[in-house]
């Protein structure tokens, strides 16, 4: 593939991730009523969304109630298998180790993510597992599509929420 049609393809993916991540972010809006506003998509290589979750730990006590892995444990389901080769994985915050490792695993072909995680991100923010030499399994990681959105979004829902303590 010679170096203008690289550019051209990329271009092309970048428009289709700020397509999803404006649904994500529209999607997050209703979450954020509830949850942390966490949303992630599972997009198959026909780019249909076969995943998506958002956060659910406090609506079900649950700590595994992550977007990524509600989204996952869906698109296994309609998919009908574990491997997400050829897949992408578009959430507004970058995935937490955990989350990030259960991608590993998932063999998740692309992961894309709004919002750095300085405190938690298992994808660079604290660590990148994706590059860890413990990793069977390489994927694409793309960060910082609508970043400042998702910062904001993230920003207004922490202050309201320290407010109402």
């Amino acid at each position: 593939m010679n170096h203008d049609v690289e550019i051209q393809n990329k271009k092309i993916d970048d428009l289709n991730y700020i397509k999803w991540m404006k649904c994500i972010l529209r999607r997050s809006d209703e979450v954020g009523k509830r949850e942390l506003p966490i949303t992630a998509f599972i997009i198959d290589d026909k780019g249909r969304c076969i995943g998506r979750g958002s956060n659910k730990r406090e609506t079900n006590n649950d700590p595994l109630g992550h977007a990524e892995l509600i989204a996952l444990r869906q698109a296994s389901w309609i998919k009908n298998d574990w491997r997400f080769n050829e897949c992408s994985l578009i959430v507004n915050l970058e995935p937490c180790t955990m989350c990030a490792a259960a991608l590993v695993q998932a063999r998740m072909g692309h992961v894309i993510f709004g919002a750095k995680d300085i405190k938690r991100g298992g994808f660079g923010g604290t660590i990148d597992l994706s590059k860890h030499v413990s990793a069977h399994h390489r994927m694409n990681v793309i960060g910082g599509i609508l970043d400042n959105e998702c910062k904001k979004k993230l920003k207004i829902w922490f202050k309201k929420l320290r407010s109402q303590k």
